[in-house]
Parts: C-alpha cells; sequence; structure tokens
C-alpha cells in the first residue's frame, strides 16, 4: 500500500519494493504536483491514483532511479538484458563473478558508486589468498578405494554426478575442483580430509581476471546509463588493471613436423582433428562443430557456421561462432583433405558396428556413440598425447597460433592470415602475432641486406 505525505505544494509517495539480502526493506519514492488550477478534490483524486500508477510500476520493475542498489540492478540486467543478449559463455562467466562483486559494491546505491569504490575493489581482487579456486589430490590409492567400496569409475560418476573422466583425473592422482573432490567423498562416505589434500596456494587473481571484472561492472552500469537510471557511468573514470598479455606459445617448424609424425601413433579421429587444427587455424569449438555438410571434399574447402561449447549446467551445446566474422570458408591443403576421406570411412565402420546404438549428429568427430565431442575430451587428450611424446609445453590452441606464427614467417600477407582465423580484421591478427611479423621483418631485412650489397659476401682475391 502507498503511503502519501504532503509537502508544501508536492506530495511524496512511497512504496515498498520488498526486501533486500539482509532483510531490510526496500522503499520507492517519487514526489508530485498538483496543477496550479486543481481543486481540492481533484488533487485528492488524481494523486491517489499517481499512488496507484506508482505501486503498479514498482510491483512490475518498470520504475527505477540510481536509489535502487547495484546487486538489485544486477539481478534485473541478468534477467531483463544479459540472459537474452550475451553468449552462453561469456553469462556463465559474468554469473560467476557477480557474488565477489556483490560482496563488495552490492549494497551501494547506483548513483552513490564512485570511481574510489571500483578501484578498493580491484585492489582487493588483487590481494593474496582472493582466489577461490583451490585444488585438491587424492590423500591414499583412490583407485583402490573405488574398487574396496564396490565402485567403477561409471557407477561412482553417476553416483557423485559428475563425468566418469572426472572421476579417472581424480584416480590419476591428478588436481581436481573443490567442488568434485567433494561429490567423491560424498559419494565413497569417506571424510574430504581423508580422502584429498588441499593444494594451499597464495596465488593472486591476474590482471586480465581483474581486467574482466572491469568489463562486467561497467557492462551493467552501462546499461544503467541506457535506461536512465543513472547520469554516468564511473567506471569510464577509472583505468582498470594494465594486462600483461605474455607471447603466445607455438611450435616452430621442426617441433609442428615431428608432431605430425607421433600422430601415425594415435586413433584415427585423434590424429584427424590434430591435423586439421594444425593446417587451418581454426579454434576447438570450431573444429567440434563441424558438419559433414560443411565439407567440401572435392574441392577442399571446410566451411566454419558453428561452435560446439561445453558449460556444466549444459552439457555440450552448439552456439553461433566467435564472432560474425568467424563464419568463413578455409581452403585446406589436399593432405588435410585425404585425412578427411580416411576418417569418414572409419566413422562409417564405427557407425555400422555401433548399430541402433549410434546416434547420428552428422558432426565429423564425435564421441563413441556418434553424439558431440566434449570439447573438454579433446582437451585432456592433446594433453595426455603431449606428456607421452614429451612435447614442448602448448595447449590445444597453441595448434591455431602454430598455424598463423608459420603462415606469416613464411611471407603469408597479413590479411590472408586473418581471414583464415576469422579476424575481425588484420589489426587482430597483428596485435597477437606482433613476435612473427618482427621476426618475419628481421628475416626480410637480411635478405634485401643479401640482395643488395653484393660485396658483403663476396671473397677478396
Amino acid at each position: 500500500m502507498a503511503t502519501i505525505t504532503k509537502r508544501n505544494d508536492t506530495y511524496r509517495i512511497t512504496v515498498s519494493a520488498g526486501y533486500d539480502c539482509t532483510g531490510k526493506q526496500i522503499r520507492r519514492s517519487m514526489t508530485w504536483k498538483p496543477a496550479p488550477s486543481m481543486t481540492k478534490k481533484q488533487i485528492e483524486k488524481e494523486v491517489n491514483r499517481q499512488a496507484l500508477l506508482f505501486e503498479e510500476k514498482v510491483k512490475n520493475g518498470v520504475y527505477l532511479d540510481g536509489s535502487i542498489r547495484f546487486s538489485e540492478f544486477a539481478d534485473k540486467w541478468f534477467n531483463d538484458y544479459a540472459e537474452k543478449q550475451l553468449r552462453a559463455t561469456t553469462l556463465e562467466r559474468y554469473k560467476s563473478m557477480l557474488p565477489r562483486t556483490n560482496a563488495a559494491i552490492g549494497h551501494l546505491h547506483l548513483e552513490k558508486i564512485q570511481p574510489h569504490h571500483l578501484i578498493a575493489f580491484y585492489n582487493n581482487l588483487a590481494e593474496e589468498g582472493i582466489r577461490k579456486d583451490t585444488k585438491y589430490t587424492s590423500a591414499i590409492d583412490l583407485k583402490e578405494t573405488i574398487r574396496a567400496k564396490g565402485f567403477t569409475f561409471a557407477s561412482l560418476a553417476e553416483a557423485a554426478h559428475i563425468g566418469e573422466r572426472t572421476v579417472s583425473t581424480a584416480a590419476k592422482g591428478n588436481n581436481v575442483s573443490e567442488k568434485t573432490a567433494v561429490a567423491i567423498s560424498e559419494a565413497l562416505c569417506i571424510p574430504l580430509k581423508e580422502l584429498f589434500t588441499s593444494a594451499e596456494e597464495n596465488k593472486t587473481l591476474s590482471s586480465a581476471t581483474v581486467h574482466h571484472y572491469h568489463g562486467f561492472i561497467s557492462s551493467i552500469l552501462s546499461t544503467a546509463v541506457q535506461w536512465q537510471v543513472i547520469f554516468s557511468n564511473p567506471c569510464d573514470r577509472v583505468k582498470p588493471p594494465k594486462v600483461q598479455k605474455p607471447e603466445p606459445k607455438y611450435l616452430d617448424e621442426e617441433q609442428a613436423k615431428q608432431m605430425l609424425e607421433y600422430l601415425a601413433e594415435e586413433s584415427p579421429q585423434f590424429s584427424a582433428m590434430i591435423q586439421v587444427l594444425m593446417f587451418t587455424g581454426m579454434r576447438r569449438g570450431e573444429l567440434l562443430g563441424l558438419e559433414w555438410s560443411d565439407i567440401d571434399l572435392d574441392n577442399a574447402v571446410i566451411q566454419i557456421n558453428r561452435s560446439s561449447l561445453y558449460l556444466p549446467e549444459k552439457g555440450v551445446f552448439e552456439d553461433e561462432t566467435k564472432t560474425s566474422g568467424s563464419q568463413r570458408a578455409i581452403k585446406a591443403p589436399q593432405s588435410v583433405i585425404e585425412v578427411l576421406r580416411e576418417h569418414r570411412v572409419w566413422q562409417n565402420k564405427q557407425r555400422l558396428q555401433m548399430g541402433d546404438k549410434w546416434i547420428n549428429s552428422n558432426r565429423l568427430f564425435t564421441s563413441w556413440n556418434g553424439q558431440p565431442l566434449n570439447p573438454t575430451a579433446l582437451t585432456s587428450q592433446f594433453r595426455q598425447f603431449k606428456l607421452k611424446h614429451n612435447l614442448t609445453d602448448i595447449t590445444i590452441h597453441g595448434l591455431r597460433h602454430t598455424n598463423a606464427t608459420l603462415q606469416i614467417a613464411n611471407g603469408v600477407p597479413l590479411t590472408t592470415v586473418a581471414n583464415r582465423l576469422g579476424h575481425a580484421n588484420s589489426a587482430t591478427t597483428a596485435r597477437i602475432y606482433a613476435h612473427a611479423i618482427r621476426s618475419a621483418d628481421e628475416a626480410a631485412a637480411e635478405v634485401l641486406e643479401d640482395l643488395l650489397s653484393p660485396n658483403k659476401n663476396r671473397k677478396t682475391s
């Protein structure tokens, strides 16, 4: 019920908007001023009508002003904007940032947020002990314990509501998340401290992560400006931490050749996936999103139209490519086309062996039953392959860096490299691969010196 208070020649209308996270009542108010010509009876009728309208707006979340707290507005931003406009992976990352952000500035009214509040938050994020991603390692022979409890990896995975590969990772003594460690200990009915040891490290958040928090808050407050809730975005008056981006790790020409030789010992599908990544430079998600209808084997052209991603809450799902420019056609070398022909024969044999258990997803690369392959499974496979052959420490994304670096080093125009990688423009490519451009520039200088300084290498008689 609205409360109406007369103040001189105006009326203040106040309504309740529920309660905040601390249990304190949230109140919204507006001021209404009657026209000078209105009679007392007209004013009474109109102020009650204004109160009903205002109460309805607040109830439906239509009315917003700068007095709304950041945490309340963030909830509305997620519901009304982010859920509809952002990519699933971005949305998931922003949701993970909300608890820390609310703890720091959630209680502040939007109109009261100043640069010093944000600077204090960013400084806090950079302190030791702020990370919450402590890893856990098995303290006992977990494989034997699982057997002793009457579980298989598959049955334990089902009981703990986690992936079978995750159980296998823990059983091998590799690091797992706290959530995974707790799930396994509860399923086995063994206290966490008896089953796992935590790798407590006072690591700080990276400058890139702090920068992501700045982008997250700025996105919310920019929307508040667009919705005319506040006049300006305080993030515009704050310089986030400078991100020190390391040079991308990649294989040189000899290392790349060696890796391709090792693939002869691997499964046909894994070998095909790595070769496609190496020779095309596409992203992992783009590779796993490929369907046979995207492959023109006769003209050696691969169309990239979608990406295959994974989130714990959604599982494997199809999404758009990273940017609109990422949708592209790539001319593939003939060796890759031959590999894909062989892979198709191998996949058809797998389909026949599986019979009615095969799920026809039309994807090039699938799990054992034809379902789209989990991207993390490919990453895990590549990690094992790398360790098996003692390869240099690069990630699966490092194959994309290798592709770009070798192209630039061998004189492929930057615009061509950018188009093949799916970058919006060549400036992005130049920024990421500045190291390769410098090396190519130095090589060009040496070539010119050899060409234009014939006396340099001439033997004296």
